[in-house]
C-alpha cells in the first residue's frame, strides 16, 4: 500500500496509522513526505460481491463524490486526491465538535447541493454499490414513485425477504405496490449522497462538517435527510431548520420519513439479517398509516 500511495500522489510515504476496517476494506492514515496527511480505503484481499472487484466500488465512490461537488463550490464533500483498483485516496479530515453553527452550515449546503444542478435522470453514469451490495444506477427518466419501487425497494427486498418473513414482505410490497399515493408531491430530481446516515457525516475542526463515503445517485433530497435522522445526528434540528429555511421542504415530509427509511433499513436487513427486520417493518407500517 505504501508504494501504491506514493506513485499515486508522487511523494514518500512517512507514516501509515491503521485505524481499522469497515465492509471489505481496511482504513489508514497516512502521513506524506510533503507535510499532508492523508485518509486511505484500501482493499482487504477480498472482494465480496463486487461484480467489477474494487476497482468497480472505488471507482463509485470518488465518481460519486467528484458528482457531488459538481453541484458547486460549496458542496460539503472532500476532494479525490486519487483511486485505482484497490485504493481510494482522500484529504485526512481532522475531526472537531458538532457544534450550532456547523450543523446550520451543513443544513444549508445539504439544501444547495440538492438544488443547484438537478441531474438529467434518476440513478447515475456509473455502476453504483451501498456498503458491500450492488445498487442499480441505471439512468431513468421516469417519474421518482415508481423507480424507488422497482430501483430501490424491489431489489433490496429480494434480498431481505428471508429474514423479514412473509407477513413482512407482504408489507413492503404493500408500499411498493401503492408508492403513487404515499410519495407526496412532485420533485425536481436531486443529487443525493445516497447512504447519508450519521456516521458517514464528518465533523471537522473548522467548523464545518463534510459528507463521506456516498452512493450517490440522482434521486429525492427527502431520502438524505430521511438516512440522516435514521439513527439520530447531532444537531439534526438545527441542520433540518437550516435546510428548510433555505430551500423548503414540501408539505408532508415529516410523515414520509418512514418511505425513504425503508430503503436503507432494507439495506441493512440484506448486510445484517433479522436484526433490523423489527425497524424495517415499523417503517413499511408508518408508511402505510401515513399514505
Amino acid at each position: 500500500m505504501r508504494e501504491r500511495v506514493a506513485a499515486l500522489l508522487g511523494t514518500r510515504v512517512e507514516r501509515v496509522s491503521d485505524l481499522g476496517s469497515s465492509h471489505s476494506w481496511t482504513l489508514h492514515r497516512v502521513a506524506l513526505a510533503d507535510g499532508r496527511e492523508v485518509f486511505v480505503k484500501a482493499a482487504s484481499g477480498r472482494a465480496g460481491g463486487f461484480t467489477g472487484g474494487f476497482a468497480g466500488v472505488f471507482a463509485a465512490e470518488a465518481a460519486g463524490l467528484r458528482w457531488l461537488a459538481e453541484a458547486g463550490p460549496g458542496s460539503p464533500v472532500p476532494a479525490v486526491l486519487a483511486v485505482d483498483d484497490d485504493l481510494l485516496v482522500l484529504p485526512w479530515l481532522p475531526s472537531g465538535p458538532p457544534t450550532p453553527e456547523a450543523a446550520e452550515r451543513l443544513g444549508r449546503e445539504l439544501a444547495v447541493l440538492h438544488t443547484a444542478a438537478p441531474p438529467s435522470a434518476y440513478g447515475a453514469p456509473w455502476e453504483g454499490y451501498i456498503a458491500d451490495l450492488p445498487l442499480d444506477n441505471t439512468p431513468d427518466g421516469r417519474d421518482w414513485p415508481r423507480w424507488y419501487a422497482e430501483r430501490r425497494l424491489e431489489p433490496f427486498l429480494r434480498r431481505a425477504a428471508r429474514h423479514l418473513g412473509p407477513d413482512g414482505t407482504r408489507l413492503v410490497e404493500r408500499v411498493a405496490d401503492g408508492i403513487d399515493g404515499l410519495a407526496g408531491p412532485p420533485e425536481p430530481r436531486a443529487r443525493v449522497h445516497g447512504d447519508l446516515w450519521s456516521g458517514n457525516v464528518r465533523w471537522g475542526a473548522g467548523g464545518r462538517a463534510l459528507v463521506i463515503d456516498p452512493a450517490a445517485h440522482g434521486g429525492h433530497r427527502e431520502t438524505d435527510l430521511a438516512m440522516l435522522a435514521l439513527f439520530g445526528a447531532p444537531g439534526l434540528d438545527r441542520v433540518l431548520a437550516a435546510y428548510d429555511e433555505t430551500a423548503p421542504l414540501a408539505p408532508g415530509w415529516r410523515e414520509r420519513v418512514p418511505l425513504h427509511q425503508l430503503y436503507p433499513l432494507l439495506v441493512h436487513v440484506a448486510l445484517f439479517g433479522t436484526s433490523y427486520s423489527g425497524a424495517t417493518i415499523e417503517a413499511a407500517m408508518a408508511a402505510l398509516a401515513a399514505g
